[in-house]
This record gives structure tokens, sequence and C-alpha cells, in this order.
């Protein structure tokens, strides 16, 4: 017996040592001056509060269909890919002397604004418009806040990670490069935080209360990144040169978009996505000047790999309003999910995020792929009502595989991201870091705004409404078939 338990303890040993540093690594990684960016990342998390009203009040107060829903959606995922205006204005622009912590103020601003219109719509004191135009007002303003905070958020993850020691003598590359991925790991756990401890909460508080007191809750969210920015100083990176040909082509390019918008050109959003996509692809190639060859062809390939994930289609609201109206789950029960849901996912970033930063990005996204594809059958077996067989045959029904499905599911939901930004944090090129690291998340949200443009389609394609679900099934599984084809062709095309 002896002898077994000392063959064996090597190998327990190794067990126990990498659960360690699973568990020790990011806390072992924080630093004070992480703080203001960990708030914002915490701040945009927990926008969550106001999301379980936000989805129940459209279903009940607006008259928006699921089509409508989604091709909104596309136009609030542009203000994501016009970030190197926001960029390049936070590394050459100084407000009031200030080039980070003005625009974390100017933004919380704006989020509090959409919070306060959607208020006001719910509880109908401010009725200047119709409560469909006052929903996309708020939406829009909301979104432009919170990818103003980002983007300065973003750029800080780099400026905050020392290049030297206290000596004055340069820091091995390597160490620095593990630590920009480590910052990035606290990013992701602060912002899963942040959805984490409201989660529960907000589906709980909207069906305590009126949705116009949960939208007005809300504004704690803006106060806490506000917050971030006033205790801690954020300013200090080195005012540089404006670069006209980004900031005038993102002003040019996002007035093109206004236009388009507004005037209701046929086709608009898939213009504005070719349009995107286009200049987005130039100024990263005017920004990756400063780099080798070697540096720009694994940003491009990791880019099309990383921008062929993002791009999946989603079902639309459709899916939702069934399991209200059909399977009858309630804000309360959503809340619970969310909150299982943001629990697992914290915990997976959490035990995961040693691991992660050490694989190729390729590998990562290819499980990834193939894991939310097989956890994405228990969404088909409810809208087959599958569960009216559970039910009877072995007593569980909609709201067990619901619950089965989300506690398998969430903790891989956020682990893509955390290689995918680690990879942008080390390329970023010195005095243009906040312009890198913005023209590439306006380049991974663009895959997004590609994913907001299928499931315009499919909805299109496959008509679901209020109470009128007989096309869900069909949706559905056509949503997660192109989810898996398209970046596991990707990823077996690029990934080497």
């Amino acid at each position: 017996m002896t002898a077994a338990l000392s063959a064996s303890s090597p190998h327990e040993r190794t067990l126990l040592d990498k659960l360690k540093a699973a568990l020790v690594t990011p806390i072992r990684a924080m630093r004070l001056r992480y703080l203001p960016l960990l708030m914002i990342y915490y701040a945009y998390g927990a926008l969550g509060l106001v999301a379980i009203a936000e989805a129940f009040w459209i279903k009940s107060a607006l008259t928006l269909t699921p089509t409508e829903l989604a091709a909104i959606g596309v136009w609030l995922t542009l203000p994501w890919t016009i970030k190197m205006v926001f960029g390049q204005l936070a590394d050459s622009v100084p407000l009031f002397g200030s080039q980070r912590r003005a625009y974390v103020v100017i933004g919380a601003s704006l989020v509090a604004s959409g919070l306060i219109i959607l208020a006001g719509a719910a509880g109908e004191w401010i009725t200047i418009a119709s409560k469909n135009a006052l929903y996309v007002m708020a939406q829009l303003l909301i979104v432009v806040g919170v990818v103003l905070q980002d983007v300065i958020a973003d750029a800080m993850t780099t400026e905050v990670v020392e290049r030297v020691r206290p000596d004055g003598t340069p820091r091995p590359q390597a160490e620095v490069d593990r630590e920009l991925g480590l910052v990035q790991v606290l990013g992701r756990l602060a912002l899963w935080t942040g959805i984490l401890s409201v989660a529960g909460l907000s589906g709980w508080l909207a069906q305590l209360f009126s949705y116009e007191t949960v939208f007005l809750l809300g504004l704690a969210v803006p106060a806490t990144s506000l917050t971030g920015a006033l205790l801690v100083r954020l300013d200090g990176a080195a005012q540089k040169p404006i670069d006209w040909r980004i900031l005038g082509g993102g002003l040019l390019f996002g007035a093109t978009v206004l236009t388009i918008g507004l005037s209701a050109v046929p086709f608009g959003q898939e213009i504005v996505f070719v349009i995107s996509l286009t200049v987005i692809a130039l100024m990263l190639a005017r920004v990756a000047d400063d780099l080798d060859e070697v540096h720009r062809k694994r940003i491009l390939y990791s880019a099309l790999v990383i921008f062929l994930y993002r791009s999946a289609p989603g079902v639309g609201e459709g899916y939702r309003w069934f399991t209200i109206d059909v399977l009858g789950f309630d804000e309360g029960f959503y809340g619970t999910l969310a909150q299982i849901g943001a629990g697992l996912s914290l915990a997976g970033a959490w035990l995961f995020s040693d691991v992660i930063t050490r694989q190729p990005i390729a590998k990562v996204l290819l499980w990834l792929t193939v894991i939310g594809t097989v956890l994405s059958l228990p969404s088909i077996a409810l809208v087959l009502r599958v569960d009216q067989w559970t039910e009877s045959a072995f007593g569980f029904g909609a709201r067990t595989i619901a619950f089965i499905d989300t506690t398998a599911a969430s903790p891989f939901a956020e682990l893509s991201m955390i290689p995918a930004l680690t990879l942008v944090a080390i390329n970023a090129p010195a005095g243009k870091r906040a312009t890198w690291f913005a023209l590439m998340a306006s380049l991974m949200n663009v895959a997004l705004v590609a994913g907001q443009l299928q499931t315009k389609y499919l909805n299109v394609l496959f008509e679901v409404g209020r109470g009128s679900y007989a096309n869900l099934t069909a949706l559905t599984i056509a949503a997660i078939i192109i989810g898996f084809v398209v970046p596991v062709a990707g990823i077996l095309a690029f990934g080497k």
C-alpha cells in the first residue's frame, strides 16, 4: 500500500499543482493599477441588471417583430465597428487635459441618459416619440457610451503593464507578454463578475418591481465606472499626433453609416457591412505598417479565424418569446438561469484561463465550436417539445432541461475572447495602442454584424412572432448548423 501511494503521489501532486495554479494565478496577477479598467469592465457586465426587464418590456409594450429586432440589432452593433474613432481621439485629443478620465465620464453619462429614456418610456413620462422610437434612441445612447468606455479600458490593458523594471532595465519580452495575457484574463473575470453580481437579481427585480423602477435602478451601473475614473488616476499615456487618415476616415465612415441609416437605402445594412469591413481592413493595414511580415501574417490568419468564429448567427427573440408563451418561463426563472450561467461562466474563465492563454487560438476555438454545438441540442429538444415526453416518462420537463443546458454550456461561454484579446495586446504598437486595440476590436465586432445580418435573414426565411412558432424548429436548427460549419471551415482552412 505504501509503495502504491508513493507511486501515485507525483501524479496527484501534479494535478493539485495545476488546480492551484488555475485558482491562484488570477489572484496573484492582480495589481492596484488595474482597478480603473477592471471597474469599467465590471460595469459593462453589470448592465445585465436591466436585461430581463428590457426583454419582457419589449415583448409586452412594443410592437417590434423578431425580424425587426434583429435588424435593429445590426444597427446597434455598428458603433462597435467605429471604435477606431474613439481610439484615435483617446490617443491624440485630451479633453480638459485628460486622455482617459474625461472619456470615461462622457461614456457613463451617455449610458445614464439611455437608462433614463428607457425608464421614461416604460413609465410613460417621456412621450416625445413612440415607445419603439424611444427604445431605439435609448439603446443607441447606451451602446455608444459603453463603446467609448470600452475603448479606454482596452487601451489601458496594454498601458498598465510595465515594460521596464524599477531599476530601469527592460523586462524580458516573454514576461511582458505573459502579464498582458493575464490582464486580459482579469478583464474577462471582471466582466463576468459584473454579470454574476446582477444576473439573478435582474430577473427577480423585474418580477417584483415595475420595469420603470428597474431601469432607474440601473443608474447604479454607470456610477460604478464613473467612480473608478474619479478614485484612481487614469491618465498617463503620452499624447500622440492625430493620424487624420484614421480619424478622418473613421468620421467619414460614421457619417456614411448615419446617412444610410436615416435615408432607408435598400440593402443599407449590407452596404454598411461591406464598407465597414473594407475601411477597417485598410486602417488596420495602415497601423500594422510598424509590424514585421511574420507578425502581420499571424494577425491576418488569426483575424480570419476569429472573424468566422464570431460571425455565427443567433435564433433571435422568437426563441425567448416561445419559452415565455409556451414553456411558461417567467422573469424569476430567467433570473435564476442567468445567475447559474454567470457563476459557471466566471468559474470556467477562472479555472481555464491559465491553460487557455498557453494554447493556439485555432485549437481553442475549434474545441469551443464543437462543444458549443453539442450543448445547443437541448434548445432543439425544447422547440421540438421533447420536454413533454421527458415529463411523462421521467418526471422532469422544460425547466429542468433549460437548467441542465445552462449548467453544461455556461463554463465555456467566455473562453474564446481570452486568447484573441491576448494576441491583440501582445502585438499592440507602442504609441498606437488605443487605436490598434480599437481597430482589432472593430474587426471582431464587424463579425458580430455579420452574425446579426444572418440572424435577420434566418428570421425572414423562417418567420416567427408572438404566438406564432411553427417555424421555430427550422430556424433553430439552421442557426446551429451555420454556427458550426462556418467556424470549423475557417479554422481548418486558416488555423495553421
